[in-house]
Parts: C-alpha cells; sequence; structure tokens
C-alpha cells in the first residue's frame, strides 16, 4: 500500500492560440505569463483578494525567475501548474511551480520564482510578517482552481 501523498496547489488553464509560435509550440516567454497568473490565483487563495496585501500597506516584487523547459506545450493543450512554498526568508520568499499537460501527467516545464515584501508607501523592503509566513507555510494543498473548461469524469 502506498501513503497517499496530498497534491499541491493546482491551476489549470488552456493554452491559446496567440501564445504559441512558428514551430506550432508555446513560445518560451509565455511561461513567465503561465507563472505569473498561476502565482495570481494561489495568492489569492492564501491571502484573498490581492487588495488585502495592500490594504496592509505590503506588496510583493519579483526579484528572480528561472524557467527550464523539458517538453514543448502546444496550443489547445490543458496544462496544470503545481506549486509549493519553497525557501521563506525574512523578507522574501520563492515559490516551486511545475507545470503538467492534464491528463498525461507529462512534465513540460518548472520554474522557481523568488519575491520581496515590500512596503509601497516607502518602496523599500520589510520583513515577510508572521501570518503571511503562516500561510505561505501551510500553501493551499488539495486546491484545484481550472480555468481550461475542460471534461472531467466524475465518480
Amino acid at each position: 500500500m502506498t501513503d497517499h501523498i496530498e497534491l499541491p496547489f493546482r491551476f489549470r488553464f488552456r493554452v491559446r492560440y496567440g501564445e504559441c509560435d512558428a514551430q506550432g509550440v508555446v513560445f518560451n516567454a509565455r511561461y513567465a505569463d503561465f507563472v505569473d497568473i498561476a502565482v495570481n490565483e494561489y495568492i489569492r487563495t492564501l491571502f484573498g483578494d490581492y487588495q488585502r496585501l495592500l490594504d496592509q500597506d505590503l506588496d510583493i516584487q519579483v526579484v528572480s525567475l528561472t524557467v527550464n523547459w523539458k517538453a514543448p506545450a502546444k496550443f489547445d493543450d490543458v496544462l496544470e501548474a503545481r506549486i509549493r512554498a519553497g525557501r521563506i526568508g525574512n523578507t522574501s520568499f520563492a515559490l516551486h511551480l511545475e507545470f503538467y499537460r492534464f491528463g498525461e501527467e507529462q512534465l513540460i516545464a518548472d520554474a522557481d520564482i523568488t519575491y520581496v515584501m515590500i512596503q509601497p508607501s516607502m518602496m523599500a523592503k520589510v520583513a515577510v510578517p508572521g501570518t503571511i509566513r503562516e500561510l505561505l507555510e501551510a500553501g493551499a494543498p488539495g486546491v484545484l482552481i481550472s480555468h481550461a473548461g475542460e471534461q472531467v469524469q466524475e465518480g
């Protein structure tokens, strides 16, 4: 009997025609967009409306993004981004994303993104507040948000 491993936060989306290049695959630069869209859904799930961060005079800024490609994605593929927290430092935190082709479990790409916590009114770095640190550490295991319109068999 295998141990049940809880799935991380998952976000599904469909590759649009305009995201593909002349080779018929997703253009490499679009993966930064995919990371941003997936992380926005993750942040919304963890913290609620993004405005709640801003109302606390807090925001996050990207300081590093690394993407590694494993296989091509094509027009109309449904991709699933899986997100887990990485290192949570004093003023920054990292997230690890893996993009799979839905239904095939093929790893398409993975990415690591690092954010710094800032105070917008001062445009200065600040410590990650304890409440946000706790939310990041807990993550959102098992949560699935889909914008793909995929057909899922129930039962």
